[in-house]
């Protein structure tokens, strides 16, 4: 039998929302199909559905020929179906080595006594058989950086050697090297007849990686095709039911920025992560870092904003001579930051749209008496969200019903609603789709129009070349070169001082 997975007549409800609709979707063995779709179109829910996450509404699953209804993700990995899913699921109060087997610790114990020495045994062998970077298994989840928590999730999803093993958006959180090593994974677990879904943004990694792709659309399948029928451009027109403007990024081949210097950092350090850093941010440039994992560029972040308070060097705004020694002088200081981990660092997930855009404007929203007028509020969230095209139920919405590129809309909004000088963005278009990112993109062209600074960190090479005036790599901390946007501004030269 060639079908490992077939799913018929599949429904998901939430409320009245229709997640999903008669999805009817079947896998092969050793196949490695990709799920396409805008933010909200379903995928997710579908996926998580064979994952055990959430129960189907209505329709059957067949698995390996028998019917399958998982009641839970264990239930569903001991039927051999493991998951990584999109925003972080690991366990943050447990070390990352109990992480591995969480929910499955009974093989490592008896007489109720676990064996933690044959647990971390166990989960070492897992990161040295599959080839995984290696973590510190014996340190706080909490502590970690997204990268690390998405390798630990990818160990505790071939913990138990699936048959079908489920990637939802991973990539976008990988640096290239480790992208690299997931792509040699793939292929291997392919060669040995595992099937293996993605969903990923990036369009042309899905078309290089995967043999078919079926696309959704509000919560029901269009079509399944070879990827050898595709192109990005007719997955885009899929995907919104219209043609796509295919132009993301800023169309001049040169940089753009005013001589002013608005930021300069000089000899930063970070112990174990930065060292000796010195660079000027201009008025209205888009400065880019890449580099590779342990590189240190998302730490230059929160180095900047004044989020490491073990940095030693300083940070300085030129206009009044400020030095940015915490977070609060920073965000008093026309200063913002859009962190990497969006749900887990930057918004209240379980509150309301309204309090999420009102929050970094209390100061400026106050009346007499520090009072806050729940009008006033009011009207100011109903502005972000048509501003920023949030699509919603309304304010008091809360944000972890919402799509991950609308929580970046309200997270990258709630900031731009501000008189800001500069903007630190960390990865601000992981996990949205291909029309939040053409959105992204060209709101960040009009604020630097208006003089607006930023810093662009990112793991993708494609979007630093597409936006930045100017890039810094960055390698084991250290700045290793600096291109300027225009002549030899290209992947193959940045890779090359990368590595």
């Amino acid at each position: 039998m060639n079908h490992i997975l077939e799913v018929k007549g599949l429904c998901k409800y939430f409320g009245s929302t229709i997640a999903n609709k008669n999805i009817d979707f079947t896998l092969k063995r050793g196949e490695i199909r990709g799920l396409a779709g805008e933010n909200g179109s379903g995928k997710s829910t579908l996926l998580q559905q064979i994952a055990g996450i959430y129960l189907k509404d209505e329709g059957r699953m067949i698995l390996n020929g028998k019917e399958y209804d998982p009641q839970n993700p264990l239930d569903a990995k001991n039927n051999k179906i493991g998951i990584v899913v999109q925003e972080l699921g690991v366990l943050n109060t447990l070390p990352a080595g109990v992480n591995v087997f969480a929910g499955n610790w009974k093989q490592f114990s008896r007489f109720g006594i676990i064996n933690m020495k044959k647990m971390y045994q166990k989960a070492n062998d897992i990161f040295e058989t599959y080839g995984l970077m290696k973590i510190p298994l014996n340190a706080d989840c909490a502590e970690m950086s997204i990268e690390s928590r998405k390798m630990l999730e990818l160990a505790r999803a071939l913990s138990g050697n699936p048959d079908i093993l489920i990637l939802d958006e991973v990539t976008q959180s990988l640096s290239q090297n480790n992208r690299e090593m997931l792509y040699q994974l793939i292929a291997r677990l392919q060669k040995e007849g595992k099937t293996i879904v993605i969903i990923t943004h990036d369009l042309e990694e899905m078309l290089e990686i995967c043999d078919n792709i079926t696309v959704l659309r509000d919560g029901e399948v269009i079509t399944t095709k070879a990827c050898s029928e595709l192109d990005t451009d007719e997955i885009k027109r899929l995907m919104v039911g219209r043609q796509v403007n295919s132009a993301y990024y800023r169309e001049d081949a040169v940089a753009d920025y005013k001589e002013e210097v608005v930021l300069q950092a000089e000899h930063v350090n970070v112990p174990y992560t930065l060292n000796d850093i010195s660079f000027e941010l201009h008025r209205g440039e888009i400065l880019g870092f890449c580099g590779l994992s342990d590189s240190g560029i998302h730490e230059i972040g929160t180095a900047v904003f004044g989020l490491s308070h073990d940095r030693t060097g300083s940070v300085t705004l030129t206009e009044g001579n400020i030095l940015i020694k915490n977070e609060l002088i920073a965000g008093k200081n026309g200063m913002a930051y859009v962190p990497k981990d969006r749900d887990g660092s930057a918004l209240m997930i379980k509150d309301s749209i309204l309090n999420n855009f009102v929050l970094p404007s209390t100061t400026e929203l106050q009346g007499k008496c520090m009072y806050l007028s729940p009008a006033k509020l009011k009207r100011f969230a109903q502005n972000g969200v048509e501003e920023f095209n949030v699509k919603c139920n309304g304010i008091y919405q809360k944000m972890q019903d919402l799509s991950g590129g609308n929580k970046q809309k309200v997270n990258l909004g709630r900031w731009l609603l501000k008189d800001l000088n500069v903007l630190v963005l960390d990865c601000p278009t992981r996990g949205v789709d291909v029309s939040v990112k053409a959105y992204i993109y060209h709101v960040m062209s009009e604020v630097k129009k208006k003089g607006l600074s930023m810093i662009l960190i990112s793991d993708e090479l494609p979007e630093l070349l597409g936006m930045a005036d100017r890039l810094i790599v960055m390698k084991d901390g250290c700045i290793k070169g600096e291109f300027i946007r225009g002549n030899n501004f290209t992947q193959e030269a940045l890779i090359e001082v990368m590595v």
